[in-house]
């Protein structure tokens, strides 16, 4: 059996996925990153290697995401593509017509415009966390609410209170001040829900043209309430595609299968990598005043692999 593998590597999650020549999903990993993404990467080659077939042979793998390249240089990755392509990508074969895609991450979010199958536009939002997943994560602790709950909550609110949704740090001193004048908890959660799309939409979505088929994907699709609260919004439907959390590693793993079709061939290092010994390190160039900062990712003792130069002196990958 032919299998490619996909592998996105966020700042929250990572998430990877192995598909077979019919495109039929073989094996779907969601998991943390928790600060350690080598760790992590090996770890999840153990456990999609463990719910796959033993005759299963990896044809074709590419990773995405903030940390695609060091996932690259573990796993011998064919293909490195940004989470732009590789949404895109997911979301035009899992939604044929797809127009619109937003992503809301644990950390980031993203807009991407879509016409025809081509990516015209896209935004992204790293700065501020009122527009991210983590935003919701740390109100929930707040709330004392499991955020698995938060959704169900947003749905049974009557009134949804208005909260200032431009800066965590307002959000939360509004939220407070709507506690204390006694509304309820759920009117105050269908509230941040409804901030946190005011917030995606005035910043991220800012003179996009969002037209449907929309497409929410990430972590936060989870969030009934937020998908809620974007309906209402946009005043149109919202599609929550079954594999909302794991499309990039899709798209990755799509690319992958596209180029084993075209040149026969893989760099894949296969699942026993996942025992190698990686260690990572880095220096400051001071060949001119950039400073570069080098990174090196060393193989069971070697160097594997060099990068973060302008000038692409130290480069070796």
């Amino acid at each position: 059996m032919r299998g490619y593998m996909g592998i996105d590597v966020g700042s929250v999650s990572t998430k990877i996925v192995i598909i077979d020549d019919d495109l039929n999903i073989l094996s779907s990993l969601y998991t943390a990153t928790s600060g350690q993404p080598i760790k992590v990467i090996q770890q999840g080659l153990r456990t999609v290697h463990s719910q796959t077939d033993d005759n299963l042979e990896i044809c074709g793998v590419a990773t995405t995401g903030s940390g695609r390249e060091i996932a690259a240089i573990i796993v011998g990755a064919d293909i490195v593509k940004n989470e732009i392509t590789t949404h895109a990508i997911a979301s035009s074969h899992m939604v044929p017509g797809t127009r619109t895609i937003i992503e809301i991450g644990g950390q980031d979010s993203k807009i991407i415009i879509m016409r025809d199958g081509i990516v015209v536009d896209f935004a992204m939002n790293t700065v501020c966390a009122a527009g991210t997943g983590s935003f919701l994560d740390h109100q929930a602790q707040r709330l004392r609410i499991p955020i698995e709950e938060f959704g169900t909550l947003a749905l049974n609110s009557t009134n949804p209170v208005r909260i200032a949704g431009r800066c965590s740090v307002f959000a939360e001193s509004d939220m407070i001040h709507k506690q204390q004048l006694g509304h309820s908890t759920e009117n105050i959660v269908a509230g941040l829900c409804e901030a946190l799309v005011r917030n995606f939409l005035n910043n991220v979505g800012k003179g996009k043209d969002i037209r449907p088929p929309i497409i929410f994907q990430g972590g936060v699709a989870a969030n009934a309430g937020i998908k809620a609260a974007f309906e209402k919004a946009l005043n149109a439907k919202i599609q929550v595609p079954e594999y909302y959390n794991v499309m990039g590693a899709i798209g990755a793993a799509l690319l992958a299968r596209n180029n084993s079709q075209k040149t026969g061939k893989t760099k894949f290092k296969g699942f026993n990598v996942s025992e190698f010994d990686y260690q990572a390190s880095s220096f400051e160039c001071k060949n001119c005043p950039n400073l570069c900062e080098i990174i090196q990712i060393y193989q069971n003792g070697e160097l594997a692999a060099r990068w973060g130069g302008r000038c692409g002196r130290w480069d070796t990958l």
